[in-house]
């Protein structure tokens, strides 16, 4: 049964019917409430981690996890205390520009408070203002583009899911991750220009580019074509687009533009250079005096909110008082100064945290599984643990419960498919078209696919 309360956008007050998640809506899991914490572009002040933390401690069961949206979710929220938790997180900041909701009865403010909430789903790289290899400081984009997704009521028919993901050409950025629609600085001729695409990734290459100032009428234009086009059922960009081709979508959309889209030459040839995931985790230098960023991750995208004070002590004495979400289950630590940097990397070492790519554990993705998840057929958790010790040197593993692969956005190299408790079936990432992959063996416990996997000649089939 879900838990309602004043700030859950009770269904009886005619909020919009969700499964999703949010900070105002609080949805029943099997360990308590389940609230997630949107982070358009994936920053998180030290005072709203501390608050983040204070919140899972008091009114849930202190258990934070990552995402790989690069969001927060605050597990266990206890029965009767979604309202104080939401409350605290909004006036954290950490919420949309709704505000609170100033009364219990007001059922219309919370409904839009939920609704504008849903709309955040705003993706940066985690390096975003703050890596000189990028074209562009995407982060001024952010305020622009949440004014879009909020500023129409039209707008609040987009799924929880919708998607978008702006990439200013940072040296990391998660190119595999797919979005509705996705936008990615380059240098044009005319300067610094914006490729586009719609329900893929920048790899796909671009259906056109803008100018930078011209971004949020192109998203403004792109989501009222959908919505006019999108039939009932047809909730994300690919299923409009499997219906009536992208093309298509881009000529409806420009009925709603009054500039056309650059379609020359140099944005048909344009690809986006690949990115190495790896630093994600570790010490990276980014300027010349040495100063970068410290990444790491949590176990299984788990913490503590403990973890998550520390974290932010960290931030405030080591960097610049910030944390980074990324869409890896982890975090970065912006601008460590060079002789600061050793010691930021031992101290994550202290949180039992993991700063090196190599290690099992930053191999391995695992769902929530059954001890949170009621449609989870295994505990993953537990068994991604038991894998890390037997865990083939260079296997890149994701165990998913069920096959809503909730874990992981992108397909992994490998994936483990709960069946059953301690039963798994393993795919291979191929050309299969859809789903986890190719189906290499069946009912196979966590020994049997280490074993497995040790008898592969590679992790990545198709490297």
């Amino acid at each position: 049964m879900k838990h309602e309360s004043p700030l859950a956008c009770p269904a009886s007050a005619g909020a919009r019917h969700s499964a999703c998640p949010g900070l105002l809506r609080v949805v029943a899991a099997r360990d308590g409430g389940l609230c997630r914490i949107r982070l358009p572009g994936g920053t998180l002040t030290t005072a709203q981690a501390r608050a983040v933390a204070n919140a899972a401690r008091t009114q849930a069961n202190g258990i934070i996890e990552l995402t790989n949206r690069a969001n927060l979710q605050v597990r266990g929220v206890r029965a009767g205390s979604e309202h104080a938790l939401s409350e605290a997180l909004m006036r954290a900041g950490l919420g949309p520009d709704a505000g609170v909701p100033g009364g219990e009865g007001d059922a219309t403010a919370y409904e839009n408070a939920c609704v504008a909430d849903d709309l955040r789903n705003l993706m940066l790289s985690p390096l975003a203002g703050c890596d000189p290899q990028a074209c562009f400081d995407t982060t001024q984009l952010v305020a622009p583009i949440l004014d879009v997704l909020q500023g129409e009521p039209r707008f609040a028919a987009l799924s929880p899911k919708f998607a978008v993901l702006v990439d200013g050409g940072e040296r990391l950025v998660a190119l595999d991750h797919p979005h509705d629609i996705w936008l990615a600085a380059f240098a044009h001729r005319d300067g610094v220009a914006f490729a586009f695409g719609l329900a893929g990734t920048p790899r796909d290459g671009a259906l056109a580019a803008v100018a930078p100032a011209q971004v949020p009428a192109l998203l403004r234009a792109l989501l009222h074509a959908f919505l006019d086009l999108a039939q009932d059922g047809e909730r994300r960009m690919r299923e409009v687009c499997a219906v009536h081709g992208a093309n298509a979508v881009l000529q409806h959309a420009w009925r709603y533009l009054d500039f056309a889209p650059l379609r020359d030459a140099a944005v048909c040839r344009w690809r986006r250079a690949s990115t190495d995931t790896a630093a994600r985790l570790g010490a990276h230098a980014l300027h010349a005096d040495g100063s970068g960023y410290a990444g790491a991750q949590p176990p299984l995208g788990r913490i503590d909110a403990g973890t998550l004070d520390a974290l932010a002590s960290l931030a405030q004495s080591q960097g610049d008082g910030t944390l980074r979400i990324t869409p890896w289950q982890g975090v970065l630590l912006p601008n460590v100064a060079a002789g600061a940097m050793a010691h930021t990397i031992e101290q994550l070492h202290t949180l039992d945290l993991v700063t090196d790519p190599a290690a099992p554990l930053a191999r391995l993705i695992a769902c929530t599984g059954s001890a949170g998840c009621a449609k989870s057929r295994a505990d993953t958790k537990a068994d991604a643990l038991r894998l890390a010790a037997r865990l083939p040197a260079h296997a890149e593993v994701h165990l998913s419960g069920c096959e809503r692969s909730c874990a992981a956005a992108h397909r992994a190299p490998w994936t483990l498919l709960a069946v059953a408790p301690d039963c798994y079936d393993l795919y291979a990432r191929d050309e299969a078209p859809a789903g986890f992959g190719r189906l290499v063996a069946s009912h196979l416990t966590i020994e049997a696919a280490a074993q497995t996997l040790a008898q592969r000649p590679r992790s990545t089939p198709d490297a």
